[in-house]
């Protein structure tokens, strides 16, 4: 199929799945966890994909660019979150308790997956290459997804104020991931030539993070020559646009450029609201356009992946649940609930954008091993979301007060 007639049907899709009804989170069902994964999506991609090939690799490969576009889209609305005024505000102790949670998660995960790796050497060529690939599952790993989280906690009933605890520890978690995650990128980097310059580490930051900053400057300024609501909803797809294509074509980032934009933008315009409420208007078309792509990109090749994911999970779980209630201990913070580190377990769009940069930059199409460890391990993760957060939120179990002896005459 010709890839704009394969863009058009995957534009009509995602458009009509904005129409669908959207998920009811006071109440939890089957067909509402089904929902908030996105799995009908991802069918859709899989059978547009490798089911009756439409989506096949050819078509996949020409339209990168409008993947890099979703990406840096995700990005951006995950970079709007970091405002200065915002982070500034939250407590050292709750810094150093999601560094150090976080910390212990990235080397867990990269130790499982190490571990898998060399256990199955089928999954080393499914994780090609080896290095990044398990640096990138751990990145992955200490990501959260705030919105998911929050979605999470007001389906089995949290209160508003907790709500927004557990969101902003997501933001901390993923914030942590997506520099792992960036580091990864910069220190094993393809090397392709870029204006015929090979680029180290130290250059590649300095390029995605001047890309970053310039995007975000140019939509500061053409805010300024046209400060009106619709200006700013032409001029802000435009700058993503701008920053993603950059990304992508200079072999960079589409994330990290595009969400290093959004933050510029957030905290230095005073538009930050309108660009907030556009970013949000647009993440669920982009988002479900994003979900049939990345269907169409799985490929398991195999099955030992399936058995990879239950244990990639399974680690994760326990290291956020461990290294919360380790450092819990070690701060002797007894009014604290022991099972916090659950509320953090739900995932979502991030972290699948992450997997698909790492499909853009080191694999591409026809090689989606990590791509599909990544979703798979997502898709658990948002199942077992409401089941964790319920536990969570549980409180302590009361203690019996002690029993006095028994004086007998």
């Amino acid at each position: 199929m010709h890839p704009l007639l394969a863009l058009a049907l995957v534009a009509v899709a995602g458009l009509a799945a904005t129409r669908l009804p959207w998920v009811s989170w006071r109440r939890w069902s089957h067909s509402d966890l089904l929902l908030a994964t996105g799995l009908p999506l991802l069918l859709a991609g899989v059978l547009l994909g490798p089911g009756i090939g439409v989506l096949d690799r050819a078509v996949l490969r020409a339209l990168a660019p409008v993947t890099a576009l979703a990406i840096g889209w995700l990005a951006a609305g995950f970079g709007a979150r970091l405002e200065w005024r915002v982070v500034r505000r939250v407590p050292p102790a709750l810094w150093g308790l999601g560094t150090a949670v976080a910390i212990a998660t990235f080397a867990l995960a990269a130790l499982a997956a190490w571990s898998l790796l060399r256990l199955r050497p089928a999954l080393g060529a499914a994780w090609a290459p080896a290095l990044p690939g398990v640096l990138t599952l751990a990145a992955v790993a200490v990501v959260s997804e705030p919105g998911a989280v929050a979605r999470t906690a007001l389906g089995v009933g949290v209160r508003r104020r907790l709500v927004h605890a557990f969101a902003l520890a997501a933001a901390l978690d993923t914030l942590v991931g997506v520099l792992a995650f960036t580091l990864t990128l910069a220190l094993y980097h393809p090397r392709v030539p870029v204006g015929g310059a090979p680029l180290g580490w130290f250059r590649w930051l300095a390029l995605a993070g001047g890309s970053g900053v310039l995007v975000g400057m140019l939509f500061l300024s053409l805010s300024r020559l046209r400060p009106g609501r619709d200006d700013l909803g032409l001029a802000l797809p435009g700058v993503v646009l701008l920053g993603a294509g950059a990304g992508y074509a200079a072999d960079l980032s589409p994330f990290v450029v595009c969400a290093l934009a959004a933050g510029v933008i957030v905290n230095l315009s005073p538009h930050r609201r309108r660009v907030q409420q556009l970013l949000h208007d647009w993440e669920r078309p982009i988002y479900a356009v994003f979900l049939i792509i990345l269907g169409a990109l799985l490929a398991p090749p195999t099955a030992w992946i399936l058995l990879a994911v239950v244990a990639l999970t399974a680690v994760r779980i326990a290291a956020k649940w461990g290294g919360v209630r380790a450092t819990l201990l070690w701060l002797r913070a007894t009014r604290w609930r022991p099972g916090l580190g659950f509320a953090t377990v739900a995932q979502g769009g991030v972290a699948l954008a992450l997997a698909l940069n790492f499909q853009l930059t080191y694999q591409g199409p026809g090689r989606g091993g990590l791509l599909t460890t990544i979703t798979l391990g997502v898709l658990l993760a948002q199942l077992a979301a409401p089941r964790l957060m319920a536990r969570a939120t549980a409180p302590a179990p009361l203690t019996p007060p002690p029993r006095s002896p028994e004086v007998t005459g």
